[in-house]
């Protein structure tokens, strides 16, 4: 009898519908079947789909006039270039909205307009367009003011706008509540009635759009490919699906990112002490995206515009040391505020923690409690709300686990909450002082009536089982090809079984395992290492020494030398139980 320990993680190899049509779909392409039925799985079903998928071209992006108010929108903004008048773009402190703001700004400098940015403060104004904003923008001289990343719900903000003679362009991307705004245009791929055939455009990918519409019509078609990599990097941040035009978007402009990077960005690759010229969109997630994010988070967003748009080099590396600095502190900030966290859960519950954790501490940093809230979800693996004070409201984010959906829940404690905003995984909120026990005790008995009898174990998805011979120097290639990764098109993961280590694993930093792989009767040999994963050191030293990877495979570099390396996921140790 074989038992399998696997750490409470179900294992679950992705169901493919027709497994022939992916196979012929192989011979097809003279590719590996496996690598057929990846493809499936990511909805790539003819040699079309996959020649756009594996060698997808800035001739496959949409025309940009199939999206809803387009023409009223290039048309005013064209007419307010020509007549010299103030235009104000209305940004966010993401990286989304960060770039959003250098790539509309840069190019309508560029046109020779007559244009300044406003990005709110997060601790004062908050997400979103805001009266001061406008007010600001009214008292600058401004007739056209244009959101970028933010927008869709500010129909309050855009009425008063409109009162004050400012008109209004939005640019946004995210999901519109049931009244939209009444501005002059409303850019927005998920608005009602908008026929643009790709949704899931980040907020920098509709503001690309926007730039694209207007060299159309003034026949400079050349020009947007220029802020493709402000793209790359809000596309990438942003964690947007990086399927259909994302993947061409983002592809295309970690290209020029890694060719010909502007000043900011360089600058941002030298002091996060990456390689040059190699930049993955997994890179811009956990090292790039976190500095840019950091001064919106700590301090003042406008540093990373300013950052961006940049053309002077010793410009550019003085500001990308005060990201680096911001980021550092944030770091510390974060560390502190989860160990806090843990603290004031496990003095209160023990190890008996609820089914949800709703937290609130008036010392919490609230530009940090998203990320820590995110960390909490990783070590408890329950849906959690991190809530701080800020201006004697309790207000905060809340991050659910992947089979439960958290808007929904925090829907049905609407009567409790001020405000609230957001979708399945992440959301904002907001709570009167006084109702937070009572909104901990109601959202804690809604998601127990949710989950109840449901199995909600961390899962990871399997894209395919395979043999170790199979990891050849060509599927590795092919693996490499479905790059960037990220929603939507995540790095495939793997199943082997009944492998072994040909030297005793090693535990780094007490935290890491690394070893080399092989399997009886293979002369293959794979280096494999497991980050965050102590718990299975000894357990892979016991029994008989034969497990099973979930794993993804990727580069790694080490003094010079680049080799293949098995990042893995889980591991099923297995253990013969006497008969």
């Amino acid at each position: 009898m074989v038992s399998l320990l696997c750490m409470n993680k179900i294992w679950d190899l992705k169901s493919l519908e027709d497994e022939q049509k992916s196979a012929e779909l192989a011979d097809l392409l003279h590719i590996p079947a496996v690598i057929g039925r990846i493809l499936f799985l990511r909805n790539v079903k003819s040699y079309q789909e996959a020649r756009v998928f594996f060698r997808p071209t800035l001739e496959d992006l949409h025309d940009p006039f199939l999206m809803n108010g387009m023409e009223t929108a290039t048309k005013r903004i064209i007419d307010a270039i020509t007549s010299k008048e103030k235009i104000v773009i209305y940004g966010d402190y993401d990286v989304d909205g960060t770039c959003s703001t250098a790539l509309l700004y840069m190019f309508l400098k560029k046109m020779e307009a007559d244009v300044d940015y406003y990005i709110p403060n997060r601790l004062k104004e908050g997400y979103g367009v805001s009266f001061a904003g406008i007010d600001s923008a009214i008292s600058s001289g401004a007739s056209v003011l244009i959101t970028v990343d933010c927008g869709i719900t500010a129909v309050e903000e855009t009425s008063y706008a409109n009162s004050k003679g400012l008109e209004v362009i939005i640019c946004d991307h995210h999901q519109p509540k049931d009244k939209l705004p009444a501005a002059l245009a409303v850019l927005d791929p998920l608005k009602p009635g908008c026929e643009y055939p790709f949704k899931y455009l980040s907020g920098a990918g509709v503001a690309f759009k926007l730039v694209q519409g207007i060299c159309k019509r003034i026949g400079k078609k050349e020009i947007p490919m220029e802020y493709l990599d402000l793209v790359a990097l809000a596309g990438a941040a942003d964690i947007v699906p990086l399927n259909g035009e994302n993947r061409i978007l983002v592809k295309e402009g970690l290209n020029l990112v890694n060719t010909n990077p502007r000043p900011g960005i360089k600058a941002l690759i030298e002091t996060s002490r990456l390689a040059e010229g190699k930049l993955t969109s997994g890179q811009v997630v956990f090292t790039i995206a976190p500095r840019i994010n950091a001064v919106g988070r700590m301090s003042d967003a406008k540093t990373a515009v300013e950052l961006l748009v940049t053309e002077d080099m010793k410009r550019a590396t003085e500001l990308a040391s005060v990201l680096e600095e911001e980021n550092r502190q944030r770091r510390k900030i974060d560390e502190d505020t989860l160990f806090h966290a843990v603290d004031m859960l496990e003095t209160e519950y023990g190890d008996n923690i609820p089914t949800t954790l709703v937290l609130h501490s008036q010392e919490w940093h609230p530009g940090v409690i998203g990320i820590v809230a995110s960390r909490l979800v990783e070590k408890y693996y329950k849906p959690t709300i991190m809530l701080t004070t800020i201006d004697g409201v309790a207000k905060g984010s809340a991050r659910s686990i992947s089979k439960f959906n958290i808007y929904e829940a925090l829907k049905e404690c609407e009567d409790l909450l001020i405000h609230f905003g957001g979708h399945q995984a992440a959301a904002g909120l907001a709570v009167e002082l006084d109702k937070v026990d009572e909104f901990r005790k109601k959202f804690n008995d809604i998601v127990e009536g949710k989950l109840n009898g449901m199995d909600v174990s961390p899962t990871i998805d399997i894209d395919a089982k395979i043999s170790l011979d199979e990891l050849t120097p060509k599927f590795i290639r092919l693996v490499e090809q479905f790059a960037p990764f990220g929603p939507a098109n995540m790095r495939p993961t793997f199943w082997i079984e009944d492998v072994t280590f040909k030297d005793n694993p090693r535990l780094v930093k007490e935290k890491h395992i690394i070893m080399t792989i092989t399997k009886k009767g293979s002369d293959k040999v794979f280096d494999a290492v497991g980050f965050n994963m102590p718990e299975y050191y000894n357990l892979i030293l016991s029994g008989d020494k034969t497990f099973d990877l979930a794993f993804t495979i990727d580069q790694a570099s080490n003094y010079g030398r680049n080799f293949v390396q098995l990042k893995i996921k889980d591991i099923k140790v297995k253990n013969r139980a006497a008969k």
